[in-house]
Formats: C-alpha cells, structure tokens, sequence
C-alpha cells in the first residue's frame, strides 16, 4: 500500500484550501492501491523553526514538542505528498514553509505535487517550493494543477457552484500529475526499500 498525504497549507480564517485539498483527495481516492490522508495544518500548532540541532543532524535527539513529534512521523510514514498551497505575495505561507522546514530525513526520496491558487494560478508559490523540495531530497513534480484566481473570487463571494466548475476543469490535469506522482512514488518506495 502507498501512502499518499495531501497537505493543507493555509491555517488562515475563510481559507479557500478545504476546496482543492478535497478535490485532489477525491481523485487520488480513484486510484487502486493508495491510502490518502489530509494533514492539515491547523492540526499540527507547530512552533516557528527554533529547533538548536537542524534536523538533518544525525543522532537528532527526539523533538521535545509534541506537535514537531506528531508531524515528523506523519511525513515519515508518507510515501509521496501533495501539497494544496496559496500564494501569499509571490511565495508560499509562512506555516507551510515552517512546516517543511522542521523535518528533514523523512522528506527524502519521496516525490512532492503541487495544487496552487492565486495570482498566476499560485506559479510563483510552487516555484520556491519545488526549490525547497529539491534541498529537501525530494523529487518535485513536473506536473502541476494551477487554478485560475476567479475560483477564490467565487469562494469568497459564496458561489460555491462556480468552485465545483473551476476544479472539475482541471480534471485532466490533475490526472497528468497523479499520474506522475504515483510513477515516482512506487519507483522512489522501490528504491527506499532496496538500499535500507
């Protein structure tokens, strides 16, 4: 079984990001063999990074907060990631970022999608976390789902039916980076497993 996570991350009030995060779950829930989780990050009161030891040090004692611990193993437990961001001032949430920079050696080798939303469809936020991924040891995906700014308008002003219709027009290329994600996700599972 593969595990796959959809990581929300906005934790702000009237957030647009149950909308994506749901509908990507949706449709990794097609696909045999998989089990999906949402972590969400309201759920995980992570401290901003003030962690004395890095996290890619090796013989890091166990994080004494518990959140850190509860997040940790989430993300080491996962076998691939899609991450359902904003864009906030042509870059990625401070939480989310916070987030991935807590954990180090269980990011590696494992493969990381981007839904994204904002002005540019949310571009400019996946393109410093592809960067991120990359530091990380991770294998971010070509394949990306950038849904047009008019969806946040409609969310904000209620219309959840013109939502529904934003998303279901990016079916097919949610099903591009599916595809992707899962390809490097057996591969990269194959491989962990093959050099442990």
């Amino acid at each position: 079984m593969t595990t796959v996570s959809i990581i929300v991350g906005s934790t702000r009030e009237g957030r647009f990001s149950e909308a994506p995060a749901r509908w990507i779950k949706n449709h990794l829930d097609q696909r045999p063999g998989l089990a999906t989780r949402v972590l969400d990050l309201r759920d995980y009161d992570l401290p901003f990074f003030d962690s004395a030891m890095l996290p890619g040090i090796p013989g890091r004692p166990p994080y004494e907060n518990e959140a850190v611990r509860r997040w940790t193993q989430q993300i080491g437990s996962s076998d691939a990631f899609v991450v359902a961001t904003p864009e906030y001032n042509h870059g990625a949430p401070a939480v989310l970022k916070n987030a991935l920079d807590w954990v180090y050696p269980e990011w590696q080798r494992k493969p990381i999608g981007f839904v994204s939303w904002g002005s540019v469809g949310g571009a400019r936020a996946v393109q410093q976390l592809r960067e991120t991924s990359i530091e990380l040891q991770m294998a971010p995906i070509r394949n990306a789902v950038h849904i047009p700014v008019g969806a946040i308008f409609a969310h904000f002003q209620g219309k959840t039916d013109e939502v529904d219709a934003a998303l279901k027009a990016q079916d097919d290329q949610a099903g591009k980076l599916i595809d992707d994600l899962l390809w490097w996700a057996h591969a990269l599972k194959a491989a962990r497993k093959a050099t442990a």
